[in-house]
C-alpha cells in the first residue's frame, strides 16, 4: 500500500519534500516510535475532535495528549469531544483506522498544530497505515503547516 491519494496530492501540490520510510506493523504511537526508532517527541500525531460544527484536528507530539479544555477554547468550540470510530472512517476512508496522517488539510479538516512540533529538527508522522511514516525536515513541516494555526494546548503523557 503507498501513503492515501489525499495525502500524496495534498503533499505534492504544495512541493512538499518527505522520505517515506517503513517499519514493522504497529498499533499506537508509542508501538510506532520504538517500531520505526524514533523519539515520541518527533512523531505527530493527529486526534480527531467532533461537535455539531463537525470535525476538527489537533495534531501534537506523540508524547503528549490534548488538553481538551485548552483547545476548545482556543478554537472557540466549547462542545468538542473526541471523534468516533465511524465519523473518523467516513472522513478518512483511505486511511487505516487508527493511522491517520496529521495533515487534515488534504481531506478537508480544519488542523491546528500544537507549538511542541515546532522545536524538532525532524518531523515524523503516520503515512495512512500502520507500516509507514512520512519524515519531514523542521523547514518542510513548518511550511506545510504555516497556514493552519498553532498553539499550546497539550501536556505530556507518562508511558
Amino acid at each position: 500500500m503507498s501513503i492515501p491519494s489525499h495525502l500524496s496530492s495534498y503533499l505534492d501540490q504544495r512541493g512538499a519534500h518527505y522520505e517515506i520510510s517503513v517499519h514493522g506493523k504497529s498499533h499506537s504511537s508509542l508501538e510506532t516510535a520504538r517500531c520505526a526508532n524514533v523519539s515520541l517527541g518527533q512523531l505527530a500525531k493527529s486526534v480527531i475532535l467532533e461537535d455539531e460544527k463537525g470535525c476538527v484536528m489537533a495534531v501534537v507530539p506523540a508524547d503528549k495528549m490534548v488538553m481538551l479544555g485548552e483547545f476548545s477554547r482556543f478554537v472557540g468550540r466549547h462542545n468538542l469531544k473526541l471523534a468516533g470510530e465511524a465519523r473518523i472512517a467516513a472522513l478518512f476512508g483511505d486511511c487505516e483506522p487508527g493511522a491517520i496522517p496529521p495533515v487534515g488539510m488534504a481531506w478537508g479538516v480544519p488542523t491546528i498544530v500544537d507549538d511542541e512540533l515546532e522545536s524538532n529538527e525532524v518531523v515524523y508522522m503516520e503515512g495512512g497505515d500502520h507500516e509507514r511514516l512520512l519524515r519531514m525536515s523542521h523547514a518542510q513541516f513548518r511550511a506545510l503547516m504555516q497556514a493552519q494555526p498553532h498553539g499550546s494546548f497539550s501536556r505530556t503523557v507518562e508511558h
